[in-house]
């Protein structure tokens, strides 16, 4: 039998970090770089989003289709080009922000790279409606997955990695 896992933080209120939270709010105003928002997302809770989807339904007997079944799914974004990405939030307001119905599940970020990584996501976005959202893409992406999985070359350091370029942007389409 499957087990449950046990919440990385048993006490999460599920407030945004403070030192998040600043390091995206300098970021925005300009005041701050992309290297800044990784460094405080690297020890970071993150909240993934999950969402029910319907894969059963029946009439009942008033003659409304009602829920038969449903499992749990995590969603993705799909860019207008066709690139994925995996949706992480710095807190349980931006979550809400971006979909009230969607339920959080805690990860630090190198695990939500790693299944960014797994799922052949190009990127992960975090806070996607806000307030900040911030892209981790490319070799960024690729540098954290690895070293969430141990298979990060010894001589090789995120922090030398170049993040993205700042007003870099992906085409979202909704959907």
């Amino acid at each position: 039998m499957p087990s449950i896992p046990q919440p990385l933080r048993p006490d999460d209120d599920g407030s945004t970090d403070t030192a998040v939270a600043a390091a995206l709010a300098a970021y925005a105003s300009g005041e701050g770089d992309a290297t800044s928002v990784l460094t405080a997302l690297s020890g970071a809770r993150l909240l993934v989003p999950v969402v029910a989807l319907l894969t059963s339904a029946e009439v009942g007997e008033h003659g409304l289709k009602q829920e038969k079944e449903s499992e749990m799914a995590l969603p993705k974004l799909v860019g207008k080009d066709g690139r994925q990405a995996v949706l992480a939030f710095t807190g349980a307001e931006p979550l809400a922000r971006w979909r009230p119905d969607a339920r959080p599940i805690q990860a630090d970020t190198l695990q939500v790279c790693r299944a960014a990584a797994g799922e052949k996501a190009a990127a992960v976005v975090v806070d996607v409606a806000g307030p900040v959202p911030f892209v981790i893409e490319g070799e960024v992406l690729d540098a954290l997955a690895a070293v969430a999985t141990g298979t990060a070359p010894e001589h090789a350091t995120v922090a030398r990695l170049e993040p993205a370029p700042r007003r870099r942007r992906w085409p979202w389409s909704r959907g």
